[in-house]
């Protein structure tokens, strides 16, 4: 199996040096085959039990954790309070 990291990283716009590539391509390799060695999973809903339904965890919100100013901070680029993101569609 060829995996090109170059394309990949094009399309991800990350920088890779030249002498990482082999690296990479080696721990893409590996993780594509995890994934072809994962077992089928049955699709059945034998798994579910009707009796006893799920119940959602009752986490709360965490709310005004962070002031905006703090967030944008980390920002490359902000104007007018927002952040400035290159353009993706003409």
């Amino acid at each position: 199996m060829n995996i090109d990291i170059k394309h990949i990283a094009k399309l991800s716009r990350l920088k890779i040096e030249d002498e990482k590539l082999d690296k990479f391509e080696k721990d893409m390799k590996s993780i594509v085959d995890m994934v072809d060695k994962l077992p089928e999973i049955n699709d059945s809903l034998s798994l579910l039990d009707p009796t006893e339904p799920m119940t959602l965890r009752s986490d709360m919100a965490v709310t005004n954790k962070f002031k905006r100013e703090d967030l944008l901070k980390n920002a490359p680029e902000v104007q007018a309070g927002c952040l400035v993101v290159p353009k993706t569609v003409e």
